[in-house]
């Protein structure tokens, strides 16, 4: 859809750490940058970005890739949606075929629920501005509230008519623009009532469009105007869950917020649409709202990602002071620094705001703010005077708080301000806290250790139900064999997910990412008469190639490899980082004649691999090797570009992750630290590499013919065990000629 070309110079002009550092607060580490990960609950910074490379990863949790991948991560988009955001970003023009009506079917649900939610925001923004009835009732609206008009282009405002003879216009308008009917249900826009009749769901209302945080619109929230306010129990409807918008997971006003929470350092969360509406009128926009909903742990690693202080903000009477006491427990598990203020009574954000400038705003805040532990205590203190038991409670609950905060000082500070204000000796709450914090391990522990078997038993499930789908009986051997996996993980796998080896498999040094590649596909391998232009021993003898078969994997073994898979994987995986990161240079070799030729990376890897009929087991590597060395010849060729930008997914994630700089070759096969860097010693680590992935072959297929040996029925047949031993006996011989090659230098650069 996007030409080579085009995707090359998007890649060009993508800054990795400008991009990265609109989701994440980064710090200068060297010649990289670090920052807590957004895709994990990080306490400590563990997300690295290096410009050089232009790559990213987590070296807690694994996911990572280029500025591509990330994006993709982030917003939960497909591959050309992020680069139509980097090129938009940066000024690119993108020119796309138009896509066919099949093309347009395949099209990724998620993002044709976002862009149906761009055009009806559009659309509910026109009818505010543009209608009579909308700028009668609906503009008159937000006129009376204060708002003015730069306030509501800002946060795209809008109005739903409700119109007595259309009341599914909207459903209406969308379908005649081509937008499918599932998808107007699927986002809320639309309901079906009982008897089968479509209505709008929001008609009648304001609207305020949810933006998520990278700016892409994922639902509305509609306020019910006029007289049908008094009495209604729910004057705001706000879109349902779907697979774009989780409301206990998203904050209003975060996308407008992102970039002052980062330079103030500081977040302000209220309660509603209009107090972030006013406060940005007012001048003060790191803010944000949570709108009624419980505070969830996703929302705290989203503002995380930003700041790690935050003001709540919220009324002076009973109400605001229990909101205040809830949920903030959260933040300060979280490592948050949380700060509690009051307004005056009968004051609310949205109305303090109107009253008052910026600078006053600010000025209250910094004078009347708390520290949530102190409010806490002067709260529940209040409340228990005189009642010894009120009282013991409320040290609970305080302590119950102080426990959850992960930095010892910061907690150690606070046992001794909560000891000077409630008269308890500081060493009585030291260990009240250290009890707590007992406990809080212990039930973690618990919980973790009850997920874990719920998963096995999910995982056993599925086990089943994989053999009982795909087994088939073979009446020859009267064993089950299971179908091959498919060669490429499900096209809705998450771009940086990880799958970790199986309980008790070795792995190999390095993050445990780096043991697993995905799917793991074997086939019985074909007879080459390919030159050798080497001097790697190959498996062949005499002209002919002994014929290598491998077993089959099971469906399960994606993500739980074999000891015996492990062993391949590992060695695929360190020989194609070479050719992504070197597959361009030429290294030395000798021909058949022994004379010293120049060969490239990618070309010298294939030839190796074609000369003995190899192939490798992991599908995804081999059809990189395959379009690498289509494509070594073509003019300024670039191993890294070329797998970086390849459309796809798998590819590309996989290419980013082997340029991480802390996946050494070097330190993979050898602990001697004599060895030159890889840079300089490309030749000699690629031909160990290959004798290990060959020598792993032979003794593969050994394993088998000694299996084979001491099966009965082969045993009884004199021929058949006669040109088993034969293979056996060949196969010993290049065994022994490899091991004798691993044991020198096998290639000069």
């Amino acid at each position: 859809m996007i030409d080579q070309l085009t995707i090359d110079r998007i890649l060009d002009a993508s800054n990795i750490v400008d991009v990265v550092s609109d989701y994440v607060t980064l710090r200068r580490a060297g010649t990289s940058y670090k920052g807590l990960c957004p895709f994990h609950d990080d306490k400590t910074p563990s997300f690295s970005v290096s410009p050089t490379r232009g790559v990213c990863k987590c070296f807690s949790c694994g996911k990572g890739g280029n500025v591509v991948h990330f994006l993709m991560e982030m917003e939960q988009i497909g591959y050309i949606d992020a680069l139509k955001m980097l090129a938009k970003r940066y000024g690119i023009e993108v020119k796309e075929k138009e896509l066919s009506n099949e093309e347009r079917a395949q099209q990724n649900d998620r993002e044709s629920m976002f862009v149906l939610n761009e055009w009806a925001s559009q659309y509910f923004h026109n009818i505010l501005l543009r209608d009579n009835d909308g700028r009668a009732i609906g503009l008159a609206y937000f006129r009376s509230r204060g708002f003015r008009d730069d306030i509501i282009e800002k946060f795209r405002l809008g109005f739903s008519l409700d119109q007595q003879y259309h009341p599914n216009a909207l459903y209406q308008e969308a379908i005649s623009k081509g937008f499918k009917e599932d998808f107007l249900f699927r986002t809320s826009l639309c309901y079906k009532t009982d008897d089968g009749k479509v209505r709008d769901k929001f008609r009648g209302r304001a609207m305020f469009p949810w933006f998520n945080v990278s700016g892409k619109i994922c639902a509305f929230g509609g306020r019910v105007l006029d007289s049908r306010t008094k009495g209604v129990s729910q004057k705001y409807v706000n879109s349902n869950d779907s697979e774009i918008f989780h409301k206990s997971n998203e904050l209003y006003g975060i996308f407008q917020a992102k970039k002052a929470i980062a330079k103030e350092d500081r977040v302000y969360m209220v309660e509603g649409y209009t107090d972030v509406l006013s406060m940005h009128q007012c001048g003060i926009e790191n803010v944000v709202a949570n709108s009624g909903t419980a505070l969830n742990e996703a929302q705290v690693r989203l503002l995380h990602r930003f700041t790690q202080n935050i003001t709540l903000l919220y009324d002076g009477d009973d109400a605001g002071i229990h909101a205040a006491m809830r949920g903030t427990d959260m933040f300060l598990a979280g490592g948050m620094n949380v700060k509690i203020l009051l307004l005056p009574d009968g004051d609310d954000p949205d109305s303090f705001a109107r009253k008052h400038n910026a600078t006053e705003f600010r000025q209250y805040i910094e004078e009347h703010q708390e520290d949530f532990i102190k409010f806490k205590t002067k709260v529940l203190q209040k409340d228990s005077e005189n009642d010894p038991y009120k009282r013991s409670t409320m040290i609970k609950d305080i302590v119950s708080s102080i426990a959850l905060i992960p930095e010892e000082i910061t907690r150690s500070v606070y046992i001794h301000e909560c000891s000077s204000m409630l008269g308890i000796p500081e060493q009585t709450i030291t260990n009240a806290t250290y009890q707590q914090r007992k406990a809080n391990r212990e039930k973690m522990l618990k919980e973790r250790e009850q997920e874990q078997a719920r998963a096995e038993r999910l995982e056993q499930q599925q086990k089943w139900k994989g053999a009982a789908n795909s087994g088939t009986q073979d009446p020859n051997t009267q064993t089950t064999q299971q179908t091959p996996p498919p060669g490429l993980p499900p096209e809705d796998m998450p771009p940086f997910e990880d799958f970790p080896p199986h309980e008790g498999d070795d792995v190999p040094t390095g993050t445990p990412q780096e043991a697993n590649t995905g799917g793991i596909q074997t086939s019985p391998q074909t007879t080459s008469t390919t030159t050798s232009t080497n001097t790697v021993p190959s498996l062949s003898t005499n002209n002919q190639t002994t014929p290598v078969t491998y077993t089959q994997a099971s469906p399960q073994q994606d993500s739980h490899l074999s000891k015996e898979d492990l062993k391949f994987v590992q060695v695929e995986k360190l020989i194609m980082t070479i050719v992504v990161r070197y597959g361009e240079r030429s290294i030395l070799c000798q021909d058949s004649d022994g004379q010293d030729v120049e060969i490239q990376v990618v070309d010298f890897v294939s030839a190796e691999l074609e000369e003995d009929g190899l192939t490798f087991r992991n599908p995804i590597y081999q059809r990189m090797l395959e379009e690498a060395k289509v494509h070594s010849q073509d003019l300024d060729f670039s191993a890294k570009r070329f797998f970086l930008s390849s459309p796809d997914l798998n590819v590309s994630v996989i290419a980013a992750d082997m340029l991480n700089d802390q996946y050494q070759l070097s330190k993979m096969f050898t602990e001697d630290e004599k060895i030159p860097k890889e840079e300089s010693n490309i030749g000699p680590l690629l031909g160990h590499l290959i004798l290990d992935y060959k020598i792993n072959v032979v003794d593969d297929r050994l394993n088998q013919l000694h299996q084979m040996l001491r099966d009965k029925e082969v045993l009884s047949d004199t021929d058949r065990c006669t040109e088993i031993m034969e293979q056996y006996k060949v196969l010993k011989e290049i065994q022994q000629k490899i091991a004798l090659r691993l044991g020198d230098r096998p290639l000069a650069n």
